[in-house]
């Protein structure tokens, strides 16, 4: 260390002055480039650690399908380990397990995860029973489909519309950037032959011999070929169906006579019914095309390329056939661009405003050098590290600029004060670098350590926010790398000569006088080798007796701090808590479900009304519904909603942000009207790791009967809460059903088995898959089903005629009883447990913590009266937020040891650490202070601002006590010494805040940031204040130092 103590950089920079130009152009010309190459995207990467196992088992009911399949899936992935939950739902015929992996799991660790869980689940595929279809695995999840177009054309049906998106799908894969194109809202083709069950028993004509005679006729045989001397000759057999005469045509020999399909049959091409979920836009049906964009691309440039192939796939299409945008990431993602680059540009104007007038003009113009430079060399070491920019990024960029140009300021502070008192640049530069380089990089340092447990924080939150860390850490060593190296140059360059020009005053004190036509301020000369005391100023004499007075009446002042301190630790509770603040952009969601088990048609009916109304509403660009199913993932942190078809969800987008709330409100309002039975949800885009419902408690247990009384215990609690609105159970409503009773003697008899008659009944009913129609490139299945009476008419049931073993046919009622019941159409699982989720949403201004805070009590003692093995657990923000706040809370011993490790390496004391140390949390003072002036949440991200907060006051306060022990080092008295260094370190610790807080104001007004910056405002302003008096006080009281004490 000695020798690198010897070694003086800033000397040896004004010595190598050509070398040290290169390297600033270098840097700068590397920054520029490296900004361009920069990966822009709204959100930063974020791993989803979802995974999805469905299965199908045709004909069980919901609580079959639950212990036969869901249950042993669920069994068998629990001895993986590395699960945080495994939610699960069975539904009649149908089984969905998402695996949760752990959140402390590394991204690069989930493939081999997801291999794990594909490996289980194959190996008890076996025990699964007979006629189980599946499991399929679905692990992309994560995909952001961030532009959405929508093909819409009133004349066309699917089918046409259909080969036209398979044609746009093409051209657009071949975008640059381009990842996926996906199709949205598609209906499959489908043959219907529909034939009268009691036509068809008249006649004679069994549903087998259509099946057999089709399948003879429509198949693809090898018919074999003549081998000649010259030739080879293939056979083709004609017979395959060409064309839908081709099948009305088709000939079934019934007794000894044959007739056509379609005399006895309505043959007809249409689409699957019930409909597959569709995509409505603007109240028109339409196919969507959904793209990604791969890893690491840039969505600006994706967004120009697409708008080009945009335009140009307009003009290939049909007249009354359009393609329209129903999403575009690239013009938020350019939005938000535009406004940080704004804001940004107001914190530098902020940043060198400061400069210029508590530095002067010219000593001012070095650290607004320094400020490009620094940022080009920021770009460039973000690039290196594969940063790309991004809202959490950008957010940092700002949040590093208030404190890069920290060292800058003080470097060329020390530079000038040390040329006015008569030293040579060469010198002055010199004792800038011994004074206070390695203080400076100490700090540094320790500001860069109060990022550290966002580095560290195992968890999606913490990924999500880990750029903010990497950000700051490189701005902050390049920034201290510039300080030492390129302010000496550029300070040799542009300080005035203060030993042989006259100094003129201040430039603003020259401007006041001209205006007040006052005579202009004299100017200060120094003779040369003449000792020049800056600091014998008005000002500063009164500010070296205010420290005096705190240095005697010190334990008044302390005891005043520790007060306060305590009052402020009080009244945080009063601060409202958050976990990540609503998006900015400007779409809103609404989302409609009816009661499980409701129709598909009931569902678009439903739409259809909704859409209505929005079509008579001012401020909305355009809407678009999905029907049974949520929309795509359009956004990265999206609560993404799983197909079902009691379900649908509107995506409107606004025409402002202004208009966005007023339309959520009075959309909330206005469609609970229109739709009373219907639970509906207006909500907006949320950031940070997708939640949901802000509200959730789950009930747990083995007895879904138990666990729904107990749920609806929760639910009556918290619709007691004035603060709560639309709360509900995420299900426990049991579905219709129509129940068979057979006699099986009877049936026995009749040559009727339970396996043919619900066959029977499904083909009759749904239909059922005879043949397959070849098409170009399509396969179109060809399927029977019962003429539409029998299909919708629940009456006529009874009379249907059932087919026998020997030909004949005979009434159901004959050999069933028919009974209507109801049963579970719907059981979800967490952990294998039957859980019940109670949600809500918030209709007050209240964050979810104060919710849940204000229901504690009530829940606890309903807790208390659960059944053995029976759980009631906080869900919902609270959670997520909780398990943010651990991972960060796990990196908090690191972020001690190593800023503990910084000051002693410096200081080479405990006791002087140690105060230092103590400086740390008085910060919260200013940040409860302003949270609550401000009115603004303590959320996730301004706890980060506070942790951060922490590691710059003590920079500060690391370079007025090393001031300290420099001055008495060098042989003044303690009490001297304490005074002299404080006033000394005046200057530059006021620059240095202010410039950190007035550049956090454009900040300050940032949905995401804002209570960040008001946190790190706050916290710094009161921060300084006590640095510069309470600091003092308390080494004074630490070292018991006296009045005139001499150094012993």
């Amino acid at each position: 260390m000695s020798g690198l103590m010897k070694f003086n950089l800033s000397e040896w920079a004004l010595r190598n002055k050509g070398l040290v130009l290169y390297l600033m152009i270098l840097l700068g010309i590397v920054g520029i480039f490296s900004y361009a190459k920069l990966a822009q995207s709204e959100d930063p990467p974020f791993t989803f650690k979802v995974m999805v196992i469905q299965t199908y088992w045709p004909g069980a009911t919901a609580q079959e399908v639950s212990l036969q399949v869901t249950d042993k899936i669920e069994k068998e992935l629990m001895s993986t380990g590395t699960y945080d939950k495994i939610m699960a739902y069975s539904r009649p015929g149908e089984s969905m397990v998402m695996y949760m992996a752990k959140d402390s799991l590394k991204s690069a660790q989930i493939p081999d995860v997801w291999y794990q869980v594909r490996k289980k689940v194959g190996d008890i595929k076996t025990q699964l029973p007979a006629g189980v279809q599946g499991p399929f695995f679905n692990d992309e999840f994560g995909d952001t489909f961030g532009n959405i177009y929508v093909l819409t054309g009133n004349d066309f049906d699917y089918a046409t519309l259909k080969e036209y998106a398979d044609r746009l799908q093409l051209q657009l894969q071949r975008v640059k950037d381009v990842s996926k194109v996906n199709l949205v809202g598609l209906q499959d083709q489908k043959i219907w032959i529909e034939i009268s069950n009691t036509k068809a028993v008249q006649l004679g004509v069994p549903v087998t011999a259509i099946q057999e005679a089709l399948s003879k006729q429509n198949s693809i045989n090898n018919a074999g070929f003549f081998e000649t001397g010259s030739d080879r000759i293939q056979l083709r057999v004609s017979g395959a169906l060409q064309n839908i005469d081709d099948l009305k045509k088709m000939p079934l020999l019934v007794g000894d006579k044959t007739i056509q399909l379609g005399d006895v049959a309505e043959v007809y091409r249409g689409f699957s019914e019930p409909a597959q979920p569709r995509m409505r836009f603007m109240g028109e049906n339409g196919i969507g095309l959904a793209v990604s964009m791969r890893k690491g691309g840039d969505i600006i440039a994706l967004g120009k390329n697409l708008e080009t192939e945009f335009q140009n796939l307009q003009k290939t299409l049909p007249l009354g056939m359009e393609l329209k945008k129903v999403s575009d990431q690239p013009v938020a993602v350019q939005r938000s661009i535009h406004e940080f680059i704004k804001v940004l540009a107001e914190a530098v104007i902020i940043v060198l405003l400061v400069s210029f007038f508590s530095l002067g003009f010219r000593t001012g113009l070095v650290v607004a050098l320094s400020i490009p430079l620094v940022l080009a060399m920021t770009f460039a070491g973000m690039n290196l590290f594969d940063v790309g920019l991004h809202k959490i990024s950008l957010g940092a960029l700002i949040l590093a600029l208030g404190l890069l140009v920290d060292d800058a300021i003080i470097a060329v502070e020390m530079m000038a004060i040390k040329m006015e008192q008569g030293y040579s640049r060469m010198k002055a530069a010199g004792y800038a670098w011994t004074s206070t380089a390695f203080p400076m990089l100490t700090g540094t340092l320790i500001t860069a350590a109060g990022f550290l447990p966002i580095a560290t924080a195992a968890s999606s939150t913490g990924e999500y926010t880990r750029s903010i860390f990497q950000v700051v850490t490189i701005a902050l060593m390049v920034s201290w790398v510039a300080a030492v190296l390129f302010v000496p140059y550029l300070g040799d360059k542009l300080l005035p000569d203060f030993n042989y020009a006259p100094q003129k005053a201040p430039w603003y004190q020259r401007l006041i006088a001209r205006l007040r036509k006052q005579p202009e301020p004299q100017p200060v000369v120094h003779a040369v080798g003449e000792h020049f005391d800056p600091y014998q100023t008005k000002f500063y004499q009164s500010f070296r007796k205010v420290v005096n007075w705190c240095l005697s009446y010190r334990k008044t002042v302390i005891a005043i701090t520790v007060g306060v301190f305590v009052l402020s630790v009080a009244m945080f509770k009063l601060v409202p808590q958050q976990f990540f603040p609503p998006s900015n952009r400007a779409e809103i969601l609404i989302d409609l479900k009816l009661e499980e088990g409701a129709s598909l048609t009931a569902t678009e009916n439903a739409v259809k009304k909704v859409e209505q109304f929005l079509s008579k509403q001012k401020g909305i660009d355009n809407y678009v519904a999905y029907v049974g199913t949520g929309t795509p993932r359009f956004y990265l942190p999206l609560d993404q909603q799983m197909p079902q078809a009691s379900f649908a969800q509107f995506v409107v987008l606004a025409s402002s942000l202004d208009d966005r709330d007023e339309i959520r409100q009075s959309l909330d309002q206005q469609i609970r009207q229109l739709l009373p039975q219907v639970r509906t949800r207006v909500s907006l885009l949320e950031n940070g790791p997708p939640v949901g419902y802000p509200l959730q408690y789950r009930v747990s247990g083995e007895d879904v009967a138990i666990v729904r009384q107990q749920a609806q215990q929760v639910a009556k609690l918290l619709s007691e809460n004035p603060n709560t609105t639309n709360v509900h159970l995420d299900w426990g409503e049991p579905s219709k059903i129509i129940s068979l009773d057979i006699d099986q003697d009877r049936a026995r008899q009749m040559g009727v088995s339970s396996q043919d008659l619900a066959n029977f009944l499904s083909s009759s009913i749904t239909g059922a898959t005879i043949n397959q129609y070849r098409e170009k490139r399509e396969l179109i299945d060809v399927r029977l089903r019962g003429d539409q009476a029998e299909r919708f008419d629940v009456e006529s049931l009874a009379s249907l005629s059932v087919p026998t073993a020997n030909g004949g046919t005979l009434p159901l009622a004959q050999i069933a009883t028919i009974h209507y019941k109801f049963e579970d159409g719907l059981i979800w699982h967490r952990n294998r447990l039957p859980t019940i989720t109670v949600r809500a949403d918030i209709r007050t201004h209240l964050q979810p913590a104060s919710v849940v805070g204000e229901l504690a009590e009530k829940v606890a003692q309903l807790r208390a009266q659960l059944p053995n093995g029976y759980l009631v657990e906080v869900g919902g923000t609270v959670e997520e937020s909780a398990k943010g706040q651990g991972s960060v809370n796990a990196g908090m011993p690191l972020f001690l040891a190593v800023v503990f490790t910084l000051l002693m390496i410096q200081l080479k004391s405990i006791s002087r650490s140690f105060i230092v140390f103590l400086t740390a949390p008085l910060g919260l003072i200013g940040v409860v202070l302003f949270l609550l002036l401000f009115n603004k949440p303590f959320g996730f991200v301004a706890m980060l601002g506070t942790i951060a907060l922490s590691g710059m006051i003590m920079r500060n306060s690391l370079i007025l006590i090393d001031q300290i022990e420099q001055d008495i080092a060098a042989g003044q008295n303690q009490w001297d010494a304490i005074l002299d260094a404080t006033v000394r370190r005046f200057r530059p610790i006021i620059l240095t805040a202010l410039a950190a807080v007035l550049a956090m104001i454009p900040l300050s007004r940032s949905i995401f940031f804002g209570p960040m910056a008001v946190a790190i405002m706050g916290g710094l302003i009161i921060a300084t204040l006590l640095t510069l008096f309470f600091l003092p006080a308390l080494y004074a009281q630490w070292f018991k130092v006296k009045k005139n004490q001499q150094n012993a």
